[in-house]
């Protein structure tokens, strides 16, 4: 029933704290915003914020974005972000106010694609079931 302390420590380590989690969603809104608004790289244009993970100490900030094209668009994307990276880091730190600017890492979020491969398969399995159960309907 009781965890001991050693066993509960490394979730602690782990997991954000309210904090960072403002932060995150503070840096998600600013960069969406940015990202429309401030920079001209085609390579952003459909680009989309879909999360901010930043850890407890707010050093790192991981960016997961979605492109348009799915995974085969996504090098350029993430290409065109490291190219931004230093003009959104420093529009960042002037809006946020914090001690410390986070270092953005970004990252290709696959959960867009996951879940459009998810739903082809349920479509295939409903044709699938439709094709062999035609008298059943009539």
């Amino acid at each position: 029933m009781f965890r001991n302390r050693i066993e509960s420590e490394p979730d602690m380590v782990n997991r954000p704290s309210n904090r960072a989690q403002r932060v995150g969603v503070e840096i998600r809104k600013l960069l969406a915003d940015l990202i429309h608004k401030s920079i001209n790289d085609p390579r952003l244009a459909q680009a989309t914020i879909t999360e901010v993970a930043v850890n407890r100490d707010l050093r790192i900030a991981k960016v997961y974005v979605a492109a348009p094209g799915g995974l085969p668009d996504s090098q350029v994307v993430l290409a065109g972000f490291e190219s931004a990276k230093g003009y959104l880091k420093r529009e960042l730190a002037a809006t946020l106010g914090l001690r410390y600017m986070p270092d953005l890492k970004f990252f290709y979020d696959t959960s867009f694609d996951y879940g459009a491969h998810i739903n082809q398969v349920l479509k295939s399995i409903r044709t699938d079931d439709e094709e062999d159960t035609p008298a059943a309907d009539k």
